[in-house]
C-alpha cells in the first residue's frame, strides 16, 4: 500500500540532536536519519535529520502506530486525505517532536514537527487512486 516513507525534521539551536533523533526512533524505530547543517534565517545553525525508509517490513510497523492513534486523529486524516495529499501520490503528516520524544504521536498544524511523506501506492499514480488506497488505510 505504500511504496516508501521520508521523514525530515529540524533541530533548532535550543534543541537537542539526540533528543530529536530519539523522537525520530520513537516514531520510526529503524530510522538512519542523515545529517545536513544549514543556516537559518538568523544566521543560526540549523540541522536537518532525514532519511528515507524502502523496507516493507518497517513501513508497516509505521502504519501499524498510526492504526494505533487516537480515533479522532485517524478521523482527521481521513477528513483531510484530500488536502494532505500531492498530485502524485504522496500523503503528507506531521507529528509532534517533543510528543514523540516521550512516545505520544500526536498529529500537528505546524513546521516545527517530525515531517512524514508516504509514497502510496497506486496504479496509476494519480491523486484520485492514490486518495483510494488512503482511504483503506485511514479506515475509522
Amino acid at each position: 500500500m505504500i511504496h516508501n516513507l521520508s521523514y525530515r525534521a529540524f533541530v533548532y539551536g535550543t534543541e537537542s540532536e539526540d533528543k530529536v533523533r530519539e523522537a525520530i526512533s520513537t516514531l520510526l524505530p529503524s530510522a538512519q536519519a542523515e545529517k545536513e547543517i544549514t543556516e537559518g534565517y538568523h544566521k543560526n545553525q540549523v540541522l536537518i535529520l532525514s532519511g528515507k525508509i524502502t523496507r516493507k517490513k518497517e513501513i508497516n510497523g509505521f502504519l501499524e502506530k498510526l492504526q494505533s492513534l487516537k480515533p479522532s486523529s485517524k478521523k482527521k486524516i481521513s477528513n483531510e486525505l484530500e488536502n494532505r495529499m500531492d498530485e502524485r501520490g504522496n500523503l503528507f503528516l506531521r507529528f509532534d517532536k517533543q510528543r514523540a520524544y516521550l512516545g505520544d504521536f500526536m498529529l500537528v498544524e505546524h513546521g516545527d514537527a517530525i515531517h512524514i511523506k508516504l509514497k502510496i501506492a497506486a496504479y496509476p499514480a494519480r491523486k484520485d487512486v492514490a486518495l483510494k488506497v488512503a482511504q483503506e488505510i485511514f479506515k475509522v
